[in-house]
């Protein structure tokens, strides 16, 4: 009776992998950027994401001081690295960002004030694969990516000199 239960189970885990050999070989599972994906994709890699922020992402707070020096660095870093995803003040998409899968956050809409500057840090850090999110760690310093993560942290809330700064960063949406 247990020979059978083993047999089994390796002939649906290997009618499971030719299956989804087929479905990937066939071009059935979407690759392009402008096709839905499938609920199991979705499902994996929201749950993927959560374990490894869970288990990475750094529990103690920013060391980098709050302050006009650091908050500008931090709106320089992001209008070189991130505008042309994740908008500037104007909150309007770039044609890139319109065009990428999975959509870049306009990050003065739907901003991370909210999230703990440990999860901040480990998006910029490590990038999130498969989304047109890179990873800064080899480009930036540990100091520029705290900087990053400050202003995002605070960009709601920015001291008049740094809201001039952000305010000077030019939109990348499409104009009218």
């Amino acid at each position: 009776m247990s020979k059978g239960i083993i047999a089994g189970i390796a002939l649906t885990l290997i009618v499971g992998f030719v299956g989804g050999y087929i479905l990937i070989s066939f071009g059935f599972i979407p690759a392009n950027a402008d096709g839905k994906p499938p609920a199991l994709e979705k499902w994996l890699a929201r749950k993927s994401l959560r374990a490894t922020l869970e288990r990475e992402a750094p529990q103690t707070p920013n060391p980098v001081a709050l302050n006009d020096q650091n908050l500008i660095a931090g709106i320089n870093l992001y209008d070189v690295n991130c505008a042309v995803c994740h908008g500037a003040s104007d909150a309007k998409p770039s044609n890139i960002a319109i065009g990428l899968y999975q959509r870049a956050p306009q990050l003065m809409k739907h901003g991370v004030e909210d999230d703990p500057d440990g999860k901040i840090y480990w998006f910029i850090k490590h990038g999130v694969r498969l989304t047109g999110m890179p990873a800064f760690g080899p480009t930036l310093t540990d100091e520029q990516l705290w900087q990053l993560t400050l202003f995002l942290k605070h960009m709601d809330s920015l001291t008049p000199e740094a809201k001039n700064a952000w305010k000077s960063v030019p939109s990348s949406a499409p104009r009218s």
